[in-house]
């Protein structure tokens, strides 16, 4: 085997060992996000598979002395000249390079996105907790009391009655258009 598969190989498996694959698949919300999540970890396995078992091993030997005693030395010695001339080209890797800074970037941006996603879950947590509360006390609750816990509508409120906006204008606008 060359050593640029072996390389190629190495990397490959490494990378496949790296990756939390348990752990990306848990920050996943739809089923649909899930599905194309498992169609990609199966495909990487495929080719992992491949790499590891196909272009990892070595060619068998061919055992020259076998066919010289069946078919003869010349033509052996012939075919075994031209095997032995056989240039395989080495591997140059041209991909890697022009796409490992944007799949590392887009590392960097699935972080990002991975951590204003559980900020936004924790934010929208904390308010469907406060929904519910609502929900519960709302029934039995008074203005005030429900403005001593939102005081920014209470301050606006009393904005529009200081300046005798009672919020009919908009509906009369859409009225008269």
């Amino acid at each position: 085997m060359s050593g640029t598969v072996k390389k190629v190989t190495d990397v490959a498996f490494k990378a496949g060992k790296k990756i939390d694959w348990d752990g990306m698949a848990k920050l996943l919300v739809t089923d649909e996000a899930r599905r194309e999540f498992f169609n990609l970890r199966r495909a990487f396995d495929e080719v992992n598979t491949q790499l590891e078992t196909k272009f990892s091993q070595e060619p068998e030997p061919i055992d020259w002395e076998y066919y010289r005693k069946g078919i003869g030395t010349r033509l052996v010695d012939m075919y075994k000249q031209h095997y032995e001339s056989i240039e395989i080209p080495k591997f140059d890797d041209t991909v890697t390079p022009q796409y490992k800074p944007k799949f590392d970037a887009l590392l960097v941006e699935l972080k990002e996105a991975e951590e204003k996603s559980l900020k936004e879950s924790e934010r929208l947590e904390k308010e469907i907790v406060n929904v519910q509360s609502l929900k519960k006390r709302i029934s039995t609750m008074t203005a005030d009391e429900y403005f001593a816990e939102h005081p920014e509508l209470k301050k606006k409120f009393d904005d529009e009655i200081r300046n005798d906006n009672w919020g009919y204008s908009h509906y009369k606008e859409e009225q008269n258009a």
